[in-house]
């Protein structure tokens, strides 16, 4: 599984990055992360608001920062 973070690189998306991880982790996933800052292709992903949270190029999350136990949800 491919998850994707959109955003700047700021502590928000970090914490989405820690949170995907640790979600990802505890579901027992094989999973890569990549990490987008590049504007042009965040908008070309179609993320209108960061951070944001795709996996396997589908937008999960936009706009927010929800816990690993919201993610693992998500994810499971």
């Amino acid at each position: 599984m491919k998850l994707t973070v959109y955003g700047s690189g700021c502590a928000k998306c970090q914490q989405l990055t820690a949170n995907a991880e640790a979600a990802a982790r505890r579901l027992g996933l094989e999973f890569d992360i990549e990490k987008i800052t590049d504007i042009n292709a965040i908008i070309d992903a179609g993320v209108m608001r960061t951070p944001a949270l795709a996996m396997d190029d589908e937008i999960l999350v936009e706009g927010k920062v929800p816990s690993s136990n919201e993610l693992e949800q998500l994810l499971g």
